[in-house]
């Protein structure tokens, strides 16, 4: 089975070619191309991996782990060899440092409820930034509750940046772990997280990493930055919905209790006593999904294929280019303005309602996501109702931006 992979050199994408992986990227919408740019809220899937989530099932269905026949021993290596394919990605010393998870969501969800079971009591506190996803702000606002601890803020400015110069401060008021993601899924913003992490670190506070937004357009290396906790998800990524990962430093998934109890997340079980698994299958309770786990380690192997610089460069042109055409429109107002930013544009238009603009774009073929963007306060902050998000991927063109444009046009036309 042959999937095709283009890459002129190690930095020019030949992104022309590299759409033809895409199936639904030929797609027609009320009779016009499909222009997508809804890709922070998930990212289409190339050939490689649907084909590899189709031969799972064609070929090599069966549970994992538990089987000493042909199949299940073939199924066990294929879900394996993506959890090594993950660690080596992210840069992890070790792959039983790769917990899988649902999403980012469950990941977050699973450090908030075993770390605040063991560390977390009255009077502690939890450290997030004002950018956070409700994701990395009610997990934490339901532990907090559950122990009778706080969650304190990081402020962000005008501009969506954070504004770090308290930040010392807010450490030294009995935080217990500092929770922030790397790149905001409403502004687009790339937050400075090696200063966070040192920061924390001098203070013997962990830090986890939403990294949701970052690790499809930036190298991230969990040892570099020396993170102890970092989560993201498949579909983000361009692999499969429904499948996450969670990286935790050894020491902390080792001292950590499980997040659920069932099969496969122990070694013995008497009415008495149970003893638990080795890691990772400590925190992977009963049958987890099996093509989940092998398209994502297929997404992965197509994104280096083609390259993380070339993957890079391609984004930042095509984010310098949608910056100054969407600069062209009169009353256009673009919401965050940090010059460190990734993969989002969000923006407002005149006294036009975010959702009246996006089903005009959506008429004309073109996906965008409107609202809050699960990042409430921060459309508080702004005194908004909410935005227009359009997020890139390396598989957008300028082309389609200038539809974006022409179609924003339009609708001014239309509703004004």
């Amino acid at each position: 089975m042959h999937d095709s992979v283009t890459i002129k050199d190690s930095n020019v994408l030949d992104v022309e070619k590299v759409r033809k992986d895409f199936p639904i990227l030929s797609t027609l919408v009320f009779g016009h191309p499909l222009v997508y740019l809804d890709n922070a809220a998930t990212t289409q899937k190339p050939e490689a991996v649907l084909n590899a989530m189709d031969e799972y099932y064609h070929t090599i269905n069966s549970n994992v782990h538990r089987g000493v026949h042909h199949l299940s021993q073939l199924a066990t290596d294929a879900y394996e060899l993506a959890r090594k394919k993950i660690a080596e990605y992210i840069g992890a010393r070790h792959a039983h440092e790769i917990i899988y998870t649902r999403g980012t969501t469950e990941s977050i969800n699973m450090v908030a409820a075993i770390f605040a079971k063991r560390y977390l009591k009255a009077g502690d506190s939890v450290l997030v930034s004002g950018m956070e996803h409700h994701s990395n702000i009610v997990p934490w606002q339901m532990a907090c509750e559950e122990r009778g601890a706080t969650v304190k803020v990081i402020p962000i400015d005008g501009n969506g940046e954070l504004v770090l110069d308290g930040l010392d401060k807010l450490l030294s008021e009995g935080v217990k772990l500092v929770s922030v993601n790397y790149v905001s899924n409403a502004l687009g913003t790339i937050n400075p997280v090696r200063d966070i992490i040192r920061a924390a670190h001098r203070h013997g506070i962990p830090v986890l990493l939403d990294a949701a937004q970052a690790v499809q357009h930036m190298e991230v290396d969990v040892q570099e930055l020396d993170v102890d906790f970092l989560a993201f998800s498949s579909h983000k990524i361009y692999g499969p919905t429904g499948f996450g990962v969670l990286y935790g430093k050894e020491k902390w998934l080792n001292e950590l209790p499980p997040y659920q109890g069932g099969g496969e997340m122990i070694k013995t079980v008497t009415f008495e006593k149970t003893t638990y698994n080795d890691l990772p299958y400590k925190f992977e309770a009963g049958t987890p999904d099996i093509a989940g786990a092998i398209g994502l380690g297929a997404a992965l192997d197509y994104i280096q294929t083609l390259g993380l610089p070339a993957i890079r460069q391609a984004e930042h042109n095509l984010m310098a280019y949608a910056l100054d055409a969407l600069h062209e429109i009169e009353g256009l107002r673009m919401i965050g303005s940090s010059v460190n930013r990734a993969g989002v544009l969000s923006f407002l238009v005149g006294d036009i309602h975010p959702f009246d603009l996006g089903e005009i774009l959506d008429k004309q073929g073109i996906a965008v996501r409107t609202g809050h963007h699960c990042a409430q306060p921060i459309m508080d902050l702004y005194c908004i109702p909410g935005t227009v998000r359009a997020s890139l991927a390396f598989y957008n063109t300028p082309a389609e931006i200038d539809r974006l444009t022409a179609g924003i046009r339009k609708a001014m036309k239309l509703l004004k």
